[in-house]
């Protein structure tokens, strides 16, 4: 750990406060109804959208119209994408003429849930896959309207706790609009131009041919990755233009802007905290929120810089020096971009799971296992440490329910938040999606383990010499059958990989519960060690991400239907105070304690036991 890894972590995190009051202002004044900045340029569009689409711009939505409106439009949008994606070779803006060969139907399917998710899981190398109008149209496309409706959805959320005596949560229709046009829009504008000057492609040119100083020929991809760099970021969507992220020289190619993606990561959730308090007439309550969400944060981030700047106890015993010189950076840079180094890769990593991006600029496989380990538990937070845009203030509010629930025992009242009773219906709705979050990552999560790791864990695979053993260890694991990795060989047994993980051991089973635990969570980051692109990855984890999407999704609106109709209550001297430093404490100490008590032996098997390994091996 180095004085300037500190003080650039501290720069970021000072930026964000800075700037999250009048982010959070803004969005409570555009989703609010009143005048903007913005209203003389974009009032006339919005309103032409409105009569184009037959939008009732005063119409009031019941939870369940809300819910259904936010379904059919994601479905709508799924189903969009799956048939470009499958139709790219009849497409234009195809230089490269990718067609159905590279884009097979369950992967296909993967990917049009994962966009439409703000996943953003990618089981295939984007510039060898698909073409430039699949990406604009069938992918990037979503990368507006899925957090145009996670912000939608926060939004509703909040007025279930803001209004009393209604049925009502707002319009759907009008809050994704006014998320593309108010929010998404501006902000990408400025921040692409910003990325274009500092050497981001921009363009429809066919991949460049290059010679190599060796001699070889490779090809150099391109294509409009400005546009789509800043809204994967600013939507924490997180899906790269190229197999390499954010790593990428293309797609981040100096600290400028790789600062500018940690900002625009950050920007929204941060925010809409700000946004909150401002509704519900209380912007203490906001901050309390911001305070917790800051301690999780600040705990992951120190643990994870702490491993990966001491590095690997291995390696050091060998010799080899571990502490930072003018030389050398030190510590564990496997897997790292030099210009980039530990803290802002260690940084990078630890924001873009606190906020369900997925985005990477550096390998999380590679890091050591306390160090891999924060970003997993980041993600089984359930998108409460800032999280993604609208999803992390739903998902931090889900625990302020059950904390506010607990804070009420503690002191013998009736829990109340910011002037709602929290009765049995909302606890219950609370905890049921924190439920289906929890067995949405371990059953797939099993499943995933007894495809994956054959007999003693070892890496196997299975050709036409050996397949005697291959059919006893079919009958042994019957959905391996699924999980065959030639589909082109003529026979289901020829050539076929089975184990699709990298690493034997604990190492390969936190592959697998990390997968399943990013597609839950929405987040889109890998631990890269795994082979995702078979038609039992592809179709189990699609049905995780739309699981861990909408399904938490719901009882969230029927919880803020249910406090909307509620009359407000006055505070008394028994009310738990929620709007200071004690509740923020015990919001983030609920988070992570239903965290461990739901995670906990699984995450033993894996990231723990192999750090304690690790270190066994150090001492012994």
């Amino acid at each position: 750990m180095t004085t300037n890894g500190t003080l650039q972590i501290l720069l970021f995190f000072g930026l964000i406060v800075l700037l999250t009051r009048p982010m959070g202002a803004y969005m409570a004044r555009v989703f609010g109804g009143e005048r903007t900045l913005l209203d003389p340029v974009l009032r006339p569009a919005e309103r032409l959208l409105y009569r184009l689409f037959l939008v009732r711009e005063d119409e009031d939505m019941p939870w369940k119209t809300y819910a259904f409106a936010l379904l059919m439009f994601s479905a709508a949008g799924g189903l969009l994408s799956y048939a470009l994606l499958r139709l790219q070779g009849f497409l234009p803006l195809n230089p490269q003429h990718f067609g159905g060969r590279q884009m097979t139907a369950d992967l296909a399917f993967n990917t049009a849930m994962s966009f439409t998710t703000n996943t953003n899981w990618q089981n295939y190398c984007p510039e060898a896959v698909v073409s430039y109008f699949s990406n604009m149209v069938a992918l990037a496309t979503h990368n507006w309207t899925s957090a145009a409706a996670g912000i939608a959805v926060a939004i509703a959320v909040v007025r279930g706790f803001a209004r009393h005596t209604v049925n009502g949560l707002g319009n759907f229709w009008v809050d994704v609009t006014r998320s593309i046009l108010y929010v998404l829009l501006p902000l990408s504008v400025v921040a692409a131009l910003v990325m274009v000057w500092q050497g981001v492609p921009q363009n429809f040119a066919p991949y460049t041919p290059a010679a190599t100083l060796e001699g070889a020929q490779q090809s150099i991809a391109q294509g409009p990755v400005a546009s789509q760099e800043v809204i994967k970021m600013l939507g924490t969507n997180g899906g790269g233009f190229f197999n390499a992220n954010s790593a990428h020289p293309y797609e981040n190619p100096t600290p400028l802007t790789n600062l500018l993606q940690l900002l625009l990561i950050f920007l929204i959730p941060a925010g809409l905290t700000y946004t909150f308090g401002r509704m519900v007439r209380n912007a203490r309550q906001g901050w309390a929120i911001f305070a917790a969400m800051t301690f999780m944060f600040a705990g992951g981030l120190g643990l994870a810089y702490w491993s990966e700047a001491h590095g690997n106890p291995n390696v050091t015993r060998l010799g080899v020096l571990a502490r930072p010189t003018a030389g050398q950076p030190g510590g564990n840079m496997e897997g790292k971009e030099t210009r980039f180094g530990i803290a802002n890769s260690v940084l990078f990593a630890t924001v873009t799971t606190d906020a369900s991006c997925g985005a990477v600029n550096s390998m999380h496989d590679s890091f050591t296992p306390l160090g891999g380990m924060v970003p997993l538990v980041n993600i089984m937070c359930d998108e409460t440490i800032f999280g993604g845009v609208g999803a992390g203030l739903f998902g931090i509010l889900m625990y302020a329910v059950i904390a506010v629930f607990i804070g009420g025992l503690m002191v013998g009242r009736t829990p109340e938040y910011v002037g709602k009773k929290i009765e049995k219906y909302e606890v219950r709705m609370a905890i049921l999606a924190v439920l289906i979050l929890f067995a949405n990552v371990v059953v797939w999560t099993a499943l995933g383990t007894n495809v994956s790791l054959p007999p003693g864990g070892s890496s196997q695979s299975f050709t036409d010499t050996q397949k005697t053993d291959e059919a006893a260890y079919l009958r042994a694991h019957p959905a391996a059958a699924w999980n065959h990795v030639n589909t082109s060989s003529p026979s289901l047994y020829e050539g076929a990989t089975y184990n699709n993980v990298n690493n034997a051991g604990a190492h390969g089973l936190t592959e697998i519960l990390y997968q399943y635990a990013s597609q839950t969570g929405n987040n889109g980051s890998a631990f890269a060690g795994i082979t995702g692109n078979t038609p039992f990855y592809n179709l189990t984890g699609g049905l995780a991400m739309l699981i861990g999407r909408f399904l938490m999704i719901v009882p969230l609106l029927a919880m803020a239907g249910s406090l909307a109709r509620k009359k407000l209550v006055p505070e008394s001297a028994g009310t738990l105070a929620t709007d200071s430093a004690t509740f923020a404490f015990l919001l983030a100490a609920v988070v992570l304690i239903v965290g461990a008590l739901e995670y906990f032996p699984a995450l033993a098997l894996g990231p723990i036991v192999e750090h304690f390994q690790m270190i066994g091996a150090h001492l012994f």
